[in-house]
């Protein structure tokens, strides 16, 4: 259960339209819910200080949690944006994924020399699957209500003179125009920004569409207060007929960004899909702040804004529901000396890295659960119960975070849409929530929640089913996610700078293995040709970042990386955020590979060992 719920301003900008205006010009369903979460408020929960990078007291902020719930907690503790650049899901039904690749190691004696001289120059070449990072898979009607609420959520926290960018395609655009115009005014709306994203080059199947070739992105650019608001004009050098050098202030059309996908491989490449080039926020981030201000992106992906935010003098905060989008902002982080902290917030659904994931496996982890084609698509599948026959059972989408709360509009809905067409034979369904909240309750009644949205079932007329609630974030709390890590401690008093040396014995991830042989099983079937991916008795393979904490073995204190090393997708170390170089003899320097070694100059505390596919292991050290 949220621990409270932050209230919502009472209406959006006056004398705009409003929601029920909204509604009547895009009549679609869901809007009473949309309502219903307006009334209730943003969800509270608890922020979980999980690590602390640099050595610096500050205020800036990597946040692993959704930008509803990131908001309650800013808009709790009274912190203000000066500016909010997000790049949200434009409902384009599309998935996105990462290559996943096998790092390069010196593992075991007698298979290490085969493992590094298979390793392939060639990308094409190298040991590596796709996993799933998030689906855009959005109906119209759930997105525009998500949009809208993250939206009322996002003004909640933007400082009276501040602005905010949304980033959209032309697809999605005018729909949340018109919810932006209802919410942060019409007058308040500055321009709709089109990036060509054909610089320096289109390319791939935009060239074979029967139309006109699609080469924009929009952005629109809204103030809090349209006659006090930062804007520090932009300028463009021009060279005249002359051959003079003027300066055009720069227009709301910009053709003069690179698309990130025209220049991969250069250093900003994080390998993230979705990633927007640091100019783009270059130009965002100084035209509408100042050096000191703070700067929000809810929906931070590969942390472009953060990380061009810290090189600008600028204060930040990165917020993303996925784990991957947090471990890649906080190495680039790292890699720029930036001080932060990494925050978690525990909403109860984060088992996994990522909602299409915690969906997927909430499936596996319910006991007897079966799909069952004679129920409607609301229903997750049924169990099939000795004394009751076919139990039919709900799960809360999450991909979808309004789903979270289930409350008596979506009971209601339910009772009305969905259980008068269930077979007369079923008696009970289960309902599993990650919040519960019944919205009519009055302020002295002593009754919990779900025992007045039981009342609500017992009371319908066209109802015999009985329904019980589950409590989702209890059979979650069941799994235990840790991999497998055996280790030795050595100390060298000799070795004044290395002193401690710690060596990764052997390293089993039932998750990495898994994965691995779903894709060596579809590949098979796919080409007799194919060689399978094998991982070595010690699988360093499987691991992609080490560190230690050299400052507390307090398993409940924000870890410290007192050293760490990234092994990027080539198996190079990249010790304390620099790569190793190594001297040959004076003659040649050449990167080395990771050799299952991290070492310390003061004793190692507590082991954090993230696996290739983002999970994170956390552990105390012992001799």
């Amino acid at each position: 259960m949220a621990n409270k719920y932050i209230p919502y301003e009472v209406s959006p900008v006056k004398g705009q339209a409003v929601l029920n205006n909204f509604h009547r010009l895009l009549k679609y369903d869901g809007n009473d819910k949309v309502l219903s979460n307006i009334r209730r408020g943003m969800p509270y929960y608890e922020l979980k200080h999980i690590e602390t990078v640099g050595n610096e007291n500050t205020d800036n902020m990597v946040i692993r949690g959704e930008c509803i719930s990131a908001c309650a907690y800013l808009k709790e503790h009274n912190i203000k944006v000066d500016l909010v650049y997000i790049d949200p899901p434009f409902a384009s039904e599309a998935n996105y994924s990462k290559e996943v690749y096998i790092r390069n190691a010196i593992v075991d004696k007698e298979i290490g020399e085969n493992i590094i001289n298979k390793f392939a120059k060639d990308e094409k070449k190298k040991d590596k699957f796709d996993e799933e990072m998030y689906g855009d898979i959005w109906t119209k009607e759930y997105y525009l209500n998500w949009m809208y609420e993250n939206l009322r959520a996002i003004k909640e926290i933007i400082s009276e003179n501040g602005s905010i960018y949304v980033h959209l395609d032309n697809g999605i655009e005018h729909y949340i125009k018109i919810i932006m115009d209802e919410i942060f005014g019409e007058g308040n709306f500055r321009r709709d920004i089109t990036w060509d994203t054909s610089i320096p080059y289109v390319a791939g199947n935009k060239w074979l569409a029967n139309n006109w070739i699609y080469s924009q992105a929009n952005i629109l650019y809204y103030v809090m207060n349209q006659n006090d608001y930062i804007f520090n004009k932009l300028y463009d050098e021009v060279k005249q007929p002359s051959g003079e050098i003027s300066k055009k202030p720069l227009k709301d059309i910009w053709t003069d960004i690179e698309n990130f996908a025209g220049f991969l491989g250069c250093k900003e490449d994080k390998e993230y899909s979705t990633q927007k080039p640091e100019s783009l926020l270059e130009r965002i981030i100084n035209a509408s702040t100042n050096e000191g201000m703070l700067i929000a992106d809810f929906f931070g992906g590969s942390g472009v804004t953060a990380a061009v935010a810290h090189k600008l003098g600028r204060r930040f905060i990165h917020c993303d529901i996925g784990i991957n989008s947090i471990e890649v902002t906080r190495d680039r982080l790292k890699d720029l000396d930036a001080n932060f902290n990494v925050y978690q917030i525990n909403d109860g659904v984060q088992l996994f890295r990522n909602p299409v994931q915690t969906n997927e496996k909430l499936r596996e982890l319910i006991v007897g659960l079966n799909k069952n084609s004679k129920l409607s698509d609301v229903f997750a599948g049924s169990i099939e119960d000795s004394r009751l026959g076919t139990v039919p059972v709900y799960l809360p989408n999450l991909i979808n975070s309004s789903e979270k709360v289930f409350d008596d509009v979506r009971l209601q809905k339910l009772l009305i849409d969905t259980f008068p067409e269930l077979d007369k034979k079923i008696k009970k369904v289960i309902i599993y929530y990650i919040d519960i909240v019944c919205n009519q309750k009055k302020e002295n009644d002593t009754r919990t929640d779900e025992e007045l949205l039981k009342e609500m079932v017992r009371a319908d007329v066209n109802s015999n089913v009985e329904v019980e609630f589950r409590d989702l974030k209890v059979l979650l709390s069941r799994v235990v996610l840790n991999d497998e890590i055996e280790y030795k401690l050595d100390e060298n008093t000799e070795d004044v700078i290395n002193k401690w040396k710690l060596t990764i014995e052997k390293f089993v991830s039932d998750r990495v293995i898994g994965k691995i042989d779903e894709f060596n099983k579809k590949s098979q079937l796919n080409n007799d040709d194919f060689m399978p991916i094998k991982i070595s008795k010690s699988g360093l393979e499987c691991i992609e970042y080490i560190a230690v904490d050299c400052k507390s073995s307090d398993m409940d204190k924000p870890f410290f990386a007192s050293h760490d090393i990234k092994i990027d997708k080539n198996g190079f170390a990249h010790i304390d955020c620099k790569k190793k170089i190594v001297n040959d003899k004076g003659k040649t320097i050449k990167f080395d590979v990771w050799d299952g070694t991290i070492k310390s100059i003061e004793k190692p505390l507590r082991l954090k060992v993230r696996n290739i596919c983002g999970d994170e292991s956390i552990m105390p050290v012992v001799m």
